[in-house]
C-alpha cells in the first residue's frame, strides 16, 4: 500500500514503553512498492512521500533506523538512478530529525539499483545528508548479486571490497539471510539459515568475522522444516561453536 494508516497517540505511547522495556533493538522498514531510483515523476513523488511519512512514525515511535531498497532505474541507466535516489534522500531528510536512513545492497535483479557496492559508495558520496544515512548488508542479497560468502576467505574478500567502496562503518545493521538461488543470479528468495547455498560454513564464517559485532536480523521463511526459533537455535549453535 501506499498509505499507511495514522499512528494513534495511545499506540505510540503503549508501543515505547513496551520497547524501553524490551531491552530490543527495533528498526523500521520501508514498504516495498515506493522506488526512488525511478525516472517516472509521478511514482517518484509518491516514494518521497512515503519515505517523509516513514521517517516520521520512526521518530514517533523511537526507532533509530529506517531501512529502505534502493529500487530500479526501470531502463533509465544506473547514473540516472544515482542522482533521483540521493535527491529522495536529501528531501526527505531535511525536514527529519534523528532518524538513520540504511540503505539496503539489492540481489542484482534487472534494473535494480545498489546491488554492487560500487553504487552504494557513490549514492553515499553525493548526499547533502549523508551523516544521516547507512548501510543495512542483506546476506542473500549479495549472495544472489555475485558476492561469495561460502567460507572464510570469501567472507573477508567482501568485507575488503566493502570496505573499500563503502566503508565497514557505514555498516549499522545485517539481514541473516541463507539464499535459495546459485551464486549471482539475481533472484531474491531466502531459505533457512544453513539450508540454501551460502550454507552451514558460510555462517560459521561470517559470524566470525568483522561482521560479528552489528547487529543482525533473519528474514528466514516459517514453513514445515524449520521456524523462527529454529533458525535462532541453528545461529546460536554456529555462534557457540566459534
Amino acid at each position: 500500500m501506499w498509505k499507511a494508516r495514522e499512528l494513534k497517540q495511545p499506540e505510540v505511547d503503549l508501543f515505547r514503553e513496551k520497547l524501553k522495556a524490551s531491552n530490543l533493538g527495533v528498526n523500521g522498514h520501508m514498504p516495498y512498492l515506493p522506488n526512488p531510483a525511478t525516472p517516472k515523476d509521478d511514482m517518484y513523488k509518491k516514494s518521497v512521500g512515503v519515505l517523509v511519512e516513514e521517517l516520521g512514525r520512526c521518530e514517533a515511535l523511537g526507532l533509530p533506523y529506517l531501512v529502505s531498497h534502493m529500487g530500479s532505474h526501470l531502463g533509465s541507466g544506473v547514473d540516472a538512478g544515482i542522482k533521483r535516489i540521493q535527491a529522495a534522500l536529501d528531501t526527505a531528510l531535511k525536514g527529519s530529525n534523528g532518524v538513520v536512513i540504511l540503505l539496503e545492497n539489492g540481489a542484482g535483479g534487472k534494473n535494480s539499483m545498489g546491488s554492487r557496492f560500487e553504487e552504494i559508495g557513490r549514492i553515499l558520496e553525493g548526499l547533502k545528508y549523508g551523516d544521516r544515512v547507512g548501510v543495512c548488508f542483506d546476506t542473500c542479497h549479495a549472495y544472489a548479486a555475485g558476492y561469495d560468502l561460502r567460507s572464510r576467505v570469501a567472507v573477508d574478500s567482501v568485507i575488503d571490497g566493502l570496505e573499500g567502496y563503502v566503508g565497514l562503518d557505514r555498516v549499522e545493521l545485517v539481514h541473516l539471510n541463507d539464499c535459495v538461488s546459485a551464486l549471482g543470479t539475481g533472484r531474491d528468495r531466502h531459505e533457512h539459515i544453513g539450508l540454501g547455498e551460502i550454507g552451514l560454513e558460510g555462517f560459521r564464517a561470517f559470524l566470525g568475522s568483522r561482521f560479528s559485532s552489528i547487529p543482525m536480523v533473519m528474514e528466514t521463511p516459517v514453513d514445515d522444516r524449520r521456524d523462527d526459533a529454529g533458525n535462532m537455535a541453528a545461529i546460536r549453535e554456529l555462534a557457540a561453536s566459534l
